[in-house]
């Protein structure tokens, strides 16, 4: 993962709402209709809010019927976690 790519992903979860969905799918897969449930915005937000954190690697999507099933990318997450680490307490 380069700077450019860090850089995406840190403002990908700087939005709550983003972090919040982030929280919500940690758990294992979800549809968009289960990660609804926590929110008070609309399906086109969400799918708004999916698309960004797709873009930065953190979610991957598959369809089903009618709708999206969302779940993490945990190796994004761990190299991600992994370089921050290694810029904030020098353990690289």
């Amino acid at each position: 993962m380069d700077y450019l790519q860090v850089s995406k992903v840190m403002k990908a979860i700087a939005e709550p709402n983003r972090l919040k969905i982030l929280d919500v799918i940690s758990s294992g897969e979800k549809c968009a209709c289960e990660i609804l449930n926590h929110f008070d915005f609309t399906q086109p937000t969400l799918s708004h809010h999916m698309k960004v954190l797709m873009e930065a690697g953190l979610v991957s999507a598959r369809k089903a019927g009618n709708w999206q099933y969302y779940s993490l990318v945990s190796e994004n997450i761990e190299e991600f976690t992994g370089l921050l680490n290694q810029i904030f307490l020098n353990n690289g």
